[in-house]
């Protein structure tokens, strides 16, 4: 299992905890788990492209977790910008004929921007242009900048309770793992980031055949006919989750579609233990999002075990895990967690 989470936080978030880890349920669940982590852009990379995070990002990886399992297909997950990055290279995959991916999971993912939620605000020509004339051939956009963006868009939970308690009232915050993540942003190369608004929250032409060019392919997500697993969440301000519902009428033969609750990161990082929420089931799909959760069925609890289950008829048979991390070829570096996770922006 090869797991491209966003690029813009850190990929710590599916292994935040021993209880509420994603990663350690998916172990548990008799996969190995790859997981890229993503360089915090500094000048000596600010040239990087969308086609450059595609390849020296997610193929590479899929690359090295193949080798390192002996395997010749990988069951690949997307998270969020991941998730867009994984629908970008599945389509750059099936226009070259690889079948190197044997199944996909989307995690509150958008590949279709027409209805691009609260971001959209932040995003008009004017905007991206002034973005690509500042750091559209070399640059950084600043963590910092998108941490302002995305607190701004829930400013009654991620700003004003702060300064109220803290400014105020001279208060200190209390220790909160996914608050600590939700802060932990990192810089973009200036290059990859203006391809990514102006391609997707501007003109939206990621779901239109043959729109775009990645690693010298025309872009068809309709020539993508693996499995795919599609996850979105009933309360997510970043990914609404009508806009992830489309993703069904975009690519896949085989597709799964599940509403969880709670929002973009909470409704993510669910783990069994948690009794509280729900998630929403039901086949067929229908066109319109609303039609079918009108008559999709609430399950309580999790929707990891749900997710397990899938991934397991895709896996194939079980085998050995090795006795070591890595390979001839690739060796281990460092322990986890790595030293690009300790990197701050800015």
């Amino acid at each position: 299992l090869v797991i491209v989470p966003p690029c813009i936080n850190k990929y710590y978030v599916l292994d935040l905890q021993p209880e509420n880890s994603f990663v350690a349920h998916a172990v548990a669940s008799g996969n190995t788990v790859f997981m890229l982590s993503w360089r915090n852009a500094g000048p000596e990379i600010s040239h990087l492209t969308w086609d450059d995070y595609l390849e020296k990002g997610v193929f590479t990886a899929s690359r090295a977790a193949r080798e390192i399992c002996g395997s010749d297909r990988v069951n690949a997950l997307g998270f969020c910008v991941g998730g867009t990055l994984l629908g970008a290279a599945l389509a750059v995959l099936a226009a070259k004929g690889d079948d190197a991916v044997a199944s996909a999971t989307l995690l509150t993912t958008m590949l279709d921007f027409t209805e691009a939620g609260q971001l959209g605000v932040f995003v008009d020509e004017a905007s991206v242009r002034a973005r690509e004339a500042a750091i559209g051939e070399r640059g950084i956009l600043p963590g910092s900048d998108l941490a302002f963006v995305f607190s701004s868009l829930r400013a009654n939970d991620l700003v004003w309770p702060y300064v109220v308690n803290n400014y105020l009232l001279g208060g200190r915050p209390a220790a909160f793992d996914l608050l600590f993540w939700n802060s932990d942003s990192a810089n973009l190369p200036g290059p990859m980031y203006c391809y990514y608004v102006r391609n997707t929250y501007l003109e939206n032409r990621l779901k239109q055949p043959g729109a775009l060019v990645n690693c010298g392919v025309p872009v068809d997500l309709g020539k993508v006919k693996l499995p795919v697993f599609v996850l979105s969440t009933r309360e997510d301000h970043i990914v609404p989750w009508r806009s992830a519902y489309r993703t069904l009428s975009l690519l896949g033969e085989e597709k799964t579609f599940v509403l969880g609750a709670s929002g973009h990161i909470a409704g993510i990082v669910n783990p069994p233990a948690n009794k509280r929420r729900s998630y929403w089931v039901g086949e067929p799909y229908p066109d319109d999002p609303d039609a079918w959760l009108k008559d999709a069925r609430e399950v309580r609890g999790s929707w990891w075990p749900f997710w397990s289950e899938w991934l397991a008829r895709q896996a194939g048979g079980t085998r050995a895990a090795p006795s070591a991390p890595g390979s001839a070829r690739y060796r281990p570096i460092e322990p986890a967690p790595g030293r690009y996770v300790k990197q701050k922006a800015n």
